[in-house]
């Protein structure tokens, strides 16, 4: 499976961006998506997942409330969109797939990465 992702840009604080990843080639072997983050030196951060159906959904505290995860399975796209932007919320975002749900925060197990959008939130 192929990943992309877009979506990133330059916001100011309290605004909202939409990001998007659309999936493409294989994806009987993926059972949830996620939106991960990396701030400049730190490591990849969980943000949302999503179940593949689109039933099930969990979100970091620091995204719960303000982000929301979305899947469109006729386009094979996730969204995650963000509202009421922090600067802490600067980072590359990434969409990854999961093989299985109960794997959904366990980055180490996801067996596809998207490349990576830049988000960057002024205050």
């Amino acid at each position: 499976v192929q990943l992309q992702a877009s979506g990133g840009g330059l916001v100011q604080a309290g605004g909202s961006l939409r990001l998007s990843c659309v999936t493409s080639g294989r994806t009987n072997n993926i059972d949830a998506m996620t939106w991960v983050r990396q701030a400049p030196g730190t490591q990849r951060k969980f943000v949302a997942g999503i179940s593949w159906s689109g039933e099930l959904t969990t979100y970091a505290d620091s995204a719960e409330g303000r982000f929301t995860i979305s899947i469109d399975n006729a386009q094979n796209t996730v969204y995650l969109q963000m509202n009421n932007l922090k600067s802490e919320d600067t980072a590359v975002y990434t969409c990854a797939a999961v093989p299985q749900w109960r794997l959904v925060k366990v980055l180490s197990k996801y067996n596809a990465w998207g490349q990576g959008t830049q988000v960057t939130v002024s205050s």
